[in-house]
């Protein structure tokens, strides 16, 4: 490698009192492409380092005046980031351990092997990039976070975050419920964003939108010839989730069957692919939402009252919007500011006329169908500003008789029961001409309530 490459952004200083030493250490490194600056003594590296940040220091164990374990320790109080390499003629296992326990990367005798050096230094280099790579990436991550804030002033909104803030870190399973349409997942990605394992993955399904041999492959995974058509062997949710969070959306909407086995994996964090024999083991936080009456559902034998309690361990309720209004303005223009810069659109605001009919609707649909209905009032504006005629299903009959029939949820639910309908309920086929994969088109069943004739 030669000068002029990326090395010459490395700086080496080298620290021995025999010259022979430094001049081959120098070459060999300077040939290499590094910036490399020596010094004879402890007291004249102390100098150097009061100029210029080093990246990888090799110091003599045996220096006049101050040694090598001496220079070591205070280039770690200056520069706590630097490498060192304590280099020596004279190796002890004594020296090498304090060396070691004192932060030295590594422990070398003379002589050299000149290839070992250069192959040494590189993995150095490349450590300290994927630390900083990694401190980049986990700083990027958290900044996303922090932008990520659930939207509201309202005092139901505050309580749900001090909920939020309050349970995050403590790694206990959390219960989310609330109307459809209030944001659940998003309360659960926000948990999961401020806790412990905020750098693994949170994992979610939708378990009342599946076919119950769906949700039990989804969720445990399966072996290849498991059923037919499992051409080959498949990681569940669980897998997927270890070391970070599940969340199971919908969980009043499961089957018995399978409430019984994952109150199993709830207790041991233990279970089998379908069709494995081998018992596999996951470590992950649990995460539930429902918009179902669960102490209802216990009654009438619905639910199970164990797992009703394995999950209801911390409860957080999410209002519906209509008992939260003064958040509908700032979650208006939210989603107006996220629309006009996805269609690339110049409307500036929402008029006053049109907010005041946002604020006096009752949102059946909640903040989905608030954002519904933003996303179709920015497709139709043709002007500076949304007024209440972009908002058509408003005006078309009185308040308390609003439908979102004009609304884009609607148009898609019409779409999808046309597809299914072609199709004879085909539900490979009609995810096809949709361009969705199954699992959506299940979820999107369940969602519109969409029914087989």
């Amino acid at each position: 490698m030669t000068k002029g490459s990326s090395n010459e952004n490395v700086r080496i200083l080298i620290v021995d009192d025999e010259f022979s030493v430094r001049h081959s250490l120098t070459a060999w490194f300077e040939d290499e492409g590094y910036t490399v600056d020596v010094a004879s003594s402890g007291k004249e590296a102390l100098a150097k380092l009061a100029e210029n940040r080093w990246d990888i220091f090799f110091l003599d164990l045996k220096m006049p005046g101050m040694t090598g374990l001496e220079l070591q320790k205070k280039i770690k109080e200056i520069q706590p980031d630097g490498t060192i390499i304590i280099i020596t003629a004279f190796a002890s296992v004594e020296s090498a351990v304090e060396a070691m326990q004192s932060g030295a990367y590594d422990y070398l005798s003379k002589p050299f092997d000149p290839d070992y050096l250069a192959l040494m230094v590189r993995n150095i280099i490349e450590r300290k990039k994927l630390k900083e790579e990694t401190a980049s990436l986990k700083k990027t991550i958290d900044g996303v976070y922090t932008s990520k804030e659930i939207i509201g002033e309202s005092k139901g909104t505050q309580k749900m975050m001090e909920d939020i803030r309050a349970v995050a870190d403590t790694g206990s399973t959390v219960l989310i419920r609330g109307e459809s349409g209030t944001g659940k997942e998003l309360v659960a990605r926000a948990i999961h964003a401020n806790s412990k394992r905020r750098y693994a993955p949170i994992v979610t399904i939708n378990c009342g939108a599946l076919p119950e041999s769906i949700l039990e492959s989804e969720l445990f995974g399966h072996e290849k010839g498991a059923f037919t058509g499992a051409q080959y062997a498949r990681k569940g949710k669980f897998e997927m989730a270890d070391g970070g969070t599940i969340f199971l959306d919908e969980i009043g909407n499961i089957s018995p069957k399978i409430q019984m086995e994952l109150l199993r994996v709830l207790e041991d964090k233990k279970f089998f692919r379908l069709g494995g024999s081998k018992e596999l083991k996951a470590d992950f936080r649990t995460i539930a939402a429902t918009n179902k009456d669960l102490e209802a559902a216990m009654e009438k034998g619905e639910f199970r009252n164990d797992l009703f309690y394995r999950l209801n361990v911390f409860v957080i309720e999410i209002p519906p919007l209509r008992e939260r209004r003064s958040d509908i303005e700032l979650l208006a223009q939210h989603f107006l500011n996220v629309f006009t810069s996805q269609m690339n659109k110049p409307i500036a605001k929402i008029s006053p006329a049109a907010m005041k009919l946002l604020a006096g609707y009752d949102w059946p649909g909640n903040v989905r169908e608030l954002e519904n209905a933003i996303e179709r009032a920015v497709v139709v504006c043709k002007a500076k500003e949304i007024k209440p005629s972009d908002f058509p299903f408003f005006n078309a009959r009185p308040e308390e008789e609003a439908s979102p029939d004009d609304s884009l949820e609607s148009l898609q639910r019409k779409h999808i029961r046309k597809v299914l309908k072609q199709t004879g309920w085909n539900i490979s086929k009609a995810a096809a001409v949709l361009q969705i994969d199954r699992v959506t088109l299940y979820n999107k069943i369940s969602k519109y309530n969409l029914k087989k004739p």
